[in-house]
């Protein structure tokens, strides 16, 4: 029987951190949490729980969870964010692979929770997430502040059943400044990749987010909180790319 590492990153997440660890102690035989200096109760909630706790400056996100990562004594990794938890389904399955682990990762869907409603469409679900694999055959990659899982042969990558629980936002104005924020860091990531910002893409790929997520992926069924999330996708993507262009311009 295979043994589990349960691996979480944190920042100021006491509002979300014990439901998270709870939900990882009767799966995994570890549980390493790597904490970016939090200054609430962070990890004070987590001394409650039998955790490795690491703190370490903020590398960026792909960073961190590499290195959190690195920490791991075992292969099997399930890595969560200090806002998500594992639904009593998606427990019940990742316990089965313990004994039944066949492929190099696995999926599941992520269910989010955006002021106080869980939105059921839009970009937002299923939102498919790897967060089960053999930390041998994966690394995390991608562009700041877009994190994924990739494994050396996505065809060996299965689904599980289950949720993997997201609270996300509590208020709008929560949502709008991580909005400001995560645009600023997609610009300078993409500008370190020498990333262009051409205007077509400042005025048409904004339109293309939102009609995609609300009308194709049916997003106006969440209601006001649907749209308001659609916009946003639209904003960020435009501030990300006026934002690169002001860095190339400067």
């Amino acid at each position: 029987m295979i043994k589990l590492s349960g691996v979480v990153i944190t920042f100021n997440e006491e509002r979300n951190i014990e439901r998270c660890l709870q939900s990882l102690v009767n799966v995994v035989d570890e549980i390493i949490v790597v904490d970016s200096f939090s200054t609430d109760q962070t990890k004070a909630i987590c001394s409650k729980f039998d955790c490795v706790f690491i703190e370490q400056e903020f590398l960026g996100y792909i960073e961190q969870k590499n290195f959190a990562l690195s920490k791991a004594n075992h292969h099997y990794i399930v890595s969560l964010d200090g806002d998500e938890a594992l639904s009593e389904t998606l427990q019940k399955s990742i316990l089965a692979l313990k004994s039944n682990w066949t492929k190099s990762g696995y999926y599941a869907n992520r269910f989010n929770h955006f002021c106080g409603q869980w939105i059921k469409h839009s970009d937002w679900y299923p939102n498919k997430k790897l967060r089960v694999f053999d930390k041998r055959v994966a690394e995390w990659q991608g562009i700041n502040p877009h994190d994924e899982i990739v494994l050396l042969d996505q065809s060996k990558a299965g689904q599980l059943q289950g949720d993997i629980l997201h609270w996300t936002y509590q208020t709008y104005q929560e949502f709008s400044d991580k909005t400001e924020y995560f645009s600023t860091i997609a610009a300078k990531a993409y500008f370190d990749k020498g990333i262009k910002a051409p205007i077509f893409k400042l005025v048409w790929n904004p339109f293309w987010a939102f009609f995609k997520a609300y009308v194709l992926r049916l997003g106006f069924l969440d209601g006001k909180n649907g749209y308001i999330i659609c916009k946003e996708t639209g904003k960020i993507t435009y501030l990300k790319y006026a934002k690169l262009r002001a860095l190339y311009k400067a």
